[in-house]
This record gives structure tokens, C-alpha cells and sequence, in this order.
């Protein structure tokens, strides 16, 4: 078919696509199902990538709240994206682009900018096929070079801003082979009060699906237990599908598990026969076991640590928490993650924090919460505890020195105090003329030359490294022989700007200005947050074994 000279549209550019969409409610966790089964499908010898579908209106997630939307998560080209391609990262260990993230805000906006150059020659702008033929190249380009795309439709079924892209798998599906284009469905299946499943909301999730045009060849029942034989079968007697084509998608204790659950349940194996693929697959016997020996290695023991921010949800610093647990997989120890409020420091901080292994200070925006980081960067500081800061908290660790090493009392970032004498952080000279919010920041993937003979330098085992960056503000270059001569270094930097920081004596306490957990992954964990890790249990073990000293003496004394 030739390519639509209104859209540059191009349906002959063929591959598999698996189309993963959800019912009910928003948060059954379509993407780590959709992750999962790309997990399974690489480990059958494929090249699989992925495409998240956001119906929201803004062109990407950089200027979201993260109370709102969870953590924005980095590409190394500078993406601002959502954090379901954080998770797809980390599950097939690829490295995505922005073109993998397809937004109702991007589609619009390049559409209008076509019809304000006069591009469609005087026709009637329209969803369909414009908007439509829009949302199919951007699927078929961001598939180009895998064997399977998988693609997953934010939001839930029903949801008016979703309706376009439904329409356009539709349409994608009505231009392709049976065998190139496979509908995963993801419902909810409740218990009601006397313990039995409930296949109704997913009947009427399914109606709904049905009714826009598509036809889901496979339904995953999000549960807390397993999906009951008779569920499944009549599930699979409402909604139309054989019975062999209701998975069961249960709670399990870590997201790295799903993928063995509905490996358990043979997803990967129906998914592969109803694609053509399974001739091509690589035997069972002969299929990649890494992911299972990572995330099922026995752990010696457990340590905890405090992260301080000012965001009270787990989503929103979700790469920082998959990277403690990375870190853990690699040294064979559970991380646990002690939640720590900011804005209450100010009166509890000492209790807060006391008892703690180690402490992160993660990145952020805005007031709020400022002066409790720099408080727990004292703390870790003062008191030998282990401490990693990410962008803010390597800025605030630069603030607490100066204020409490250096005599600057009233130092503080320009970003947070415009008036403060001593700007020790100041705005990028490259943002002084910026004025739009949105993807003007000092994005993606940088280089940092990191100095021999250094902590930095014991990490990654290298003179750089290449790390992904969100930031405005930087350590002000006036400032720069202040710290000559004392014990907080500057042990990377790219060109004038400081990256590294470290302080000579301590235990382990590190800051970058970039953020290494957007590049951790299961089978490749960052290298600051294994060194970190590393050292929070020497240092639990330090201090185990000093209890049970003081605790031997103890009995002594009492005898």
C-alpha cells in the first residue's frame, strides 16, 4: 500500500505489535504484564521493544507533579517521560528514545504545525485519518529494527481522551495479518465478601473493548491469588475467547517475580504460537535464565535505608527504590527503604534517621522540604552514616558545607533563595534566556571525567562515565576555590561544571548532579548505589558486631 502523502503514513512497514490495554481501573499494572511478557519474548531469542501510549494533553511528563503522575523518568536523548518506560528499560535492558513515548500533546501539536504550513493542501484537518494515520506512524517507526513491538495504551478503556488511539489499533489491526497483531487485556478480578472471584467487571471491560472495535485475543486477571479453573473458564465463556487465553497475573512480592508467574502460566508460550513465532523461538532448555538466577538469588541478611524526600509516594522516586534493589541482587542482601518526610525534619530528624544504615538524598523542585535535606546531609555527615546525594541532595550536601564547614550561614541555591550572599548554586548561564518550562532543562545523557585516585573513580573503574541528567542549576563556578583544600572534593566534572562530589574520611558520601538510577538495571546495577549499598553493610556489620560486643560485656559485668 503507498505511503498516505496527507499523513506520510506507510502501513506496508510490517512486524509483530502486541497491543496491551486496561479495564476497570487505572493502576492494575498494564506495564509491568506488558514488560513482563517482552522479558519472556527476549529470553526466547527476539529483539523486542516497546511504546507507551500517555492520552494526556501535555507533550510529555517533564512539567507533571509527581504527586500527581509519580516519578518523571529520563531517557538518555533527553526524554521526559513516564515512568512505565522506566520499567520497560529496566525489564529488556534497552535503551528507548522519546519517539518510544507517543502523547496526545506531541500528536496534536505536530498535526496543527503541518495544517498552520499549508501541508494538507486546503483539506479538512480530522481524528480520522489524520490524528489517527499520526498515532500509527509514530507506533511503526518507534518498532523499526525489533521483531516485536509492544505497545501500551495508558489509562483505562472508556476514557474519553484514549478513544483516537483505540481507533487507530483498530485500524492498525485491520491492516495487518492475523498472525502480526495480538490484543492483551488486563482486568481487575475482585474477591467479594465471601471469597469468590467476580468475572463482572471484566465482562463489562471487555463490552467496552468490543464495542470501540477490538477484539482482545488474550485477558490477564489481575488478582490478589491466582485465577480459580472455574473463573478462568468463565471468563473465558462471557468474553469469547478460549479458555487457554486467561492468564492469571497474581500479587507477588517483587514486580522482578511477574515475569516468572506468568512464565508459570505459559503467556509467553500462547503469545509465541498465536504470533508464528514459536518455530523461531529458541527451545525451552536453551532459553535465557539470567533474570530468574538475579532475581531469585538467596540474600544474607537485610539493611535499611532512609530516603529523604518530600513527595509522600513510592512512585514517585521509583528508580531510586528498583536501584537499591538492583544494588541488593548484585551483594545478596534485601534493601529495605525507610520513607522520610522532609518538611518533618525540622523537629524529629535525629529519630527519623537514627537507626538507619544509610541515607539518599534524592532530586526535586521548589522550597519545600530544602531545609529538612540539608539537615539529613549534616546528619550523614557528622555521624559517619553512609550518604548518597542525586541532583538536589548533591546540591544541598554543597549548601550544608558551605554553611556549616565554610561559615556561610546564610548560603543557600539561587533556585530556592534569590537573595541569599552566598549562591553556591546557581542557574545554568545557558537558562539565563529560557522561559518556556517545558524540556529546557540540561537533559540526557552527559560525560563526566572523573579524577583518578577517588572514590568516583573506584566506583566505575573508569577515568568517565556517561550518566543521564535533569537540572537548571549547577555549583556556582565563584565559589570553586572554596572548596580547594578541603575534605568535600569535586572528583568529576565536565568541563566548569561540577558533577562529583565525595568527602575525604567518611565512611562513603557521594553527590552527583546527575541521576544514576535512570541507568540501573536488574542485570547491571549502578555503580553508585552498589558502592553505597556496599557500604551501608559494612557499616550494619560494623555495628552489629559492636552491640555484641557491648552486649557480651554487659553479661560479663552482670555475672
Amino acid at each position: 500500500m503507498p505511503t498516505e502523502s496527507d499523513t506520510d503514513y506507510d502501513p506496508s512497514l510490517g512486524r509483530k505489535f502486541i497491543f496491551v490495554t486496561g479495564g476497570v481501573m487505572s493502576g492494575l499494572g498494564k506495564g509491568i504484564t506488558a514488560a513482563s511478557t517482552g522479558r519472556l519474548l527476549e529470553n526466547a531469542g527476539f529483539d523486542v521493544t516497546a511504546v507507551k501510549i500517555d492520552p494526556y494533553l501535555n507533550v510529555d511528563a517533564g512539567t507533571m507533579n509527581p504527586f500527581q503522575h509519580g516519578e518523571v523518568y529520563v531517557l538518555k536523548d533527553g526524554g521526559e517521560v513516564d515512568l512505565d518506560l522506566g520499567n520497560y528499560e529496566r525489564f529488556l535492558g534497552i535503551d528507548m528514545t522519546s519517539d518510544h513515548n507517543v502523547t496526545t500533546g506531541k500528536t496534536y501539536q505536530h498535526v496543527i504545525e503541518k495544517e498552520r504550513a499549508g501541508d494538507y493542501l486546503g483539506k479538512t484537518v480530522q481524528i480520522i485519518p489524520h490524528i489517527t494515520d499520526d498515532i500509527k506512524r509514530r507506533i511503526r517507526e518507534a518498532a523499526d529494527g525489533s521483531d516485536v513491538c509492544i505497545v501500551e495504551v495508558g489509562g483505562t478503556v472508556g476514557d474519553i481522551e484514549g478513544m483516537p488511539y483505540l481507533e487507530a489499533l483498530r485500524q492498525f489491526a485491520h491492516e495487518e495479518s492475523e498472525e502480526s497483531v495480538l490484543f492483551i487485556h488486563v482486568t481487575l478480578v475482585p474477591y467479594s465478601k465471601n471469597g469468590e472471584q467476580k468475572t463482572k467487571p471484566t465482562q463489562h471491560s471487555v463490552k467496552e473493548v468490543r464495542s470501540i472495535g477490538l477484539h482482545p485475543d488474550v485477558i490477564v486477571g489481575r488478582s490478589p491469588n491466582k485465577l480459580d479453573p472455574a473463573t478462568k473458564e468463565k471468563i473465558a465463556l462471557f468474553c469469547d475467547i478460549p479458555t487457554e487465553a486467561v492468564f492469571s497475573n497474581p500479587d507477588v512480592e517483587d514486580i522482578y517475580h511477574v515475569p516468572l508467574v506468568v512464565e508459570e502460566e505459559g503467556l509467553d508460550q500462547y503469545v509465541l504460537e498465536r504470533l508464528g513465532l514459536a518455530a523461531e523461538a529458541l527451545p525451552q532448555g536453551e532459553r535465557a535464565s539470567e533474570w530468574r538466577e538475579i532475581v531469585t538469588t538467596e540474600k544474607s541478611g537485610t539493611v535499611e535505608v532512609a530516603l529523604v524526600g518530600k513527595y509522600d509516594l513510592e512512585d514517585a522516586y521509583m528508580s531510586i527504590h528498583e536501584s537499591l534493589k538492583h544494588a541488593g541482587f548484585e551483594l545478596g542482601v534485601d534493601v529495605e527503604t525507610r520513607w522520610v518526610d522532609a518538611d518533618e525534619m525540622a523537629d524529629h530528624h535525629v529519630e527519623r534517621l537514627n537507626g538507619a544504615d544509610g541515607i539518599i538524598v534524592p532530586g526535586g523542585f521548589g522550597m519545600r522540604g530544602t531545609e529538612g535535606k540539608i539537615e539529613a546531609v549534616q546528619y550523614a555527615r557528622e555521624n559517619d552514616v553512609p550518604f548518597l546525594g542525586l541532583c538536589l541532595g548533591f546540591q544541598m550536601a554543597v549548601v550544608e558545607y558551605a554553611r556549616n564547614v565554610l561559615g556561610y550561614d546564610e548560603a543557600h541555591s539561587a533556585e530556592m533563595e534569590a537573595d541569599t550572599p552566598h549562591p553556591v548554586i546557581d542557574i545554568l548561564p545557558e537558562q539565563y534566556e529560557v522561559e518556556n518550562m517545558g524540556g529546557t532543562m540540561r537533559l540526557g545523557e552527559h560525560t563526566t571525567v572523573i579524577e583518578p585516585e577517588t572514590l568516583a573513580y573506584d566506583l566505575y573503574g573508569d577515568t568517565s562515565c556517561t550518566e543521564r541528567h535533569r537540572h537548571r542549576y549547577e555549583v556556582n563556578p565563584e565559589y570553586f576555590d572554596d572548596f580547594d583544600d578541603e575534605p568535600m572534593v569535586f572528583s568529576g566534572t565536565a568541563g566548569n561544571r561540577m558533577e562529583i562530589l565525595e568527602l575525604e574520611g567518611h565512611p562513603f558520601f557521594l553527590g552527583t548532579q546527575f541521576h544514576p538510577e535512570y541507568s540501573s538495571r536488574p542485570d547491571d546495577p549502578s555503580p553508585p548505589f552498589v558502592g553505597f549499598v556496599e557500604a551501608v553493610v559494612d557499616g550494619a556489620d560494623d555495628s552489629q558486631s559492636a552491640d555484641d560486643r557491648e552486649s557480651v560485656r554487659d553479661t560479663e559485668v552482670s555475672a
